[in-house]
């Protein structure tokens, strides 16, 4: 079997598939029309089927090894402005960070490997996942026995910094732990125009946000990195009043969980320095959402030996800030999580991730479906 002309078969198929997906996107955990549709198509081609809420893990074949390939299946609450025959039909959804074009991916590689599961020498399980987007499905699917037996782990993102065809692969940390968090800068309101009679929240807030960004010039160091990002600030309704708080949220990002522990502490001290010095108080949460995305070396150096073995493209995968809950995989079994270029710029398709315009380059979707064979065929061999 060679999965590159295996997966040029169904070219076309891989493509309707997408496309049907980009028109009728669905939101974390609402997931039931495209479960619905793979579930069908796999079921036709004789795998095993277990459902974990709107996810789907599917085995199929025999013996000492299991190889797990995943897809995410979600999309994102945006309103799309290509103008596409296969454009969203939902208002203010759309499949914006090309998780159509993984599902159609992964549901092409499965029909080749049901196709030819003879010459597979263990067994294949297949993952469509729910709610990567905020919603960490990837723990549900963990939860529901994803893992269960499986040796080895890989995922496949289409990847817009990327030209079109080309394979990314990069070993060791890959994509950013992520964090969400919440402060209150806690005052005394009065009225604009007696300042002194207050504990004016707002100049504190002012003061804290500058103090926060030293964190990632002056407490992290040079070699390593960290993002500490305020997003929104909040307070007071009137011209003439003094509000009684300031209220601020942002994002951390860290490639090493000894950072991320860092830039939470210095928060929390921080905001302490500096609420104490203008008689305040304050209050902080910090929720961290997904850790960082680290391939494993020896599987990073075996994906790349399969894709020369097929004369797949490939080349590195620069690290990213951006973040994964493909990592929570990763934290449990060895794997990669590689990327799929699709950037064309004679098509336009240049737009990034989650922009309303983003797209894909369908005509190189069919090389994702045959690294994924690829990947099971040569670690089951």
């Amino acid at each position: 079997m060679n999965p590159l002309e295996e997966a040029l078969k169904i070219r076309d198929e891989i493509i309707a598939w997408r496309r049907d997906f980009h028109m009728y996107p669905e939101l974390k955990y609402e997931e039931e029309r495209t479960s619905k549709v793979v579930e069908e198509h796999l079921r036709e081609w004789g795998y095993r089927i277990k459902r974990v809420g709107t996810g789907i893990i599917a085995d199929i074949g025999e013996g000492e090894k299991t190889i797990a390939l995943r897809a995410d299946m979600d999309a994102l609450p945006v309103q799309e402005e290509n103008d596409v025959p296969y454009k969203s039909r939902v208002p203010g959804k759309m499949h914006a960070c090309g998780h159509d074009a993984h599902t159609a991916m992964l549901l092409g590689a499965a029909k080749i490997i049901s196709e030819h599961i003879d010459e597979f020498n263990g067994r294949v399980r297949l993952i469509f996942q729910p709610a990567e987007e905020g919603g960490n499905g990837a723990l549900k699917m963990i939860e529901g026995g994803a893992l269960e037996g499986v040796d080895a782990i890989f995922g496949l993102h289409v990847w817009i910094d990327l030209p079109s065809g080309v394979i990314g692969i990069k070993d060791g940390p890959f994509m950013a732990g992520a964090g969400i968090f919440n402060a209150r800068i806690i005052g005394k309101g009065g009225h604009g125009a007696s300042p002194h009679q207050t504990v004016d929240p707002v100049p504190i807030a002012a003061e804290a946000i500058l103090a926060l960004q030293t964190i990632a010039s002056r407490n992290i160091p040079p070699t390593e990195t960290g993002v500490v990002s305020v997003t929104a600030v909040h307070a007071g309704t009137a011209f003439n009043v003094i509000p009684e708080e300031v209220e601020m949220k942002g994002t951390i990002r860290f490639f090493k969980q000894e950072i991320g522990e860092l830039i939470e502490r210095r928060m929390g001290e921080i905001l302490e320095g500096v609420t104490r010095a203008h008689g305040a108080s304050y209050e902080l949460s910090i929720e961290e959402l997904v850790p960082p995305t680290v391939n494993d070396r020896d599987m990073a150096a075996f994906a790349r030996k399969v894709a020369e073995k097929y004369g797949l493209r490939h080349g590195d995968a620069e690290p990213t800030m951006g973040a994964e809950d493909f990592a929570f995989y990763l934290q449990r079994v060895p794997g990669a999580f590689l990327t799929l270029g699709i950037r064309n710029e004679e098509k336009g398709i240049v737009y990034p991730h989650h922009h309303p315009k983003f797209d894909v380059d369908e005509d190189v979707l069919h090389l994702g479906t045959a690294m994924e064979v690829a990947l099971a065929f040569e670690f089951l061999r």
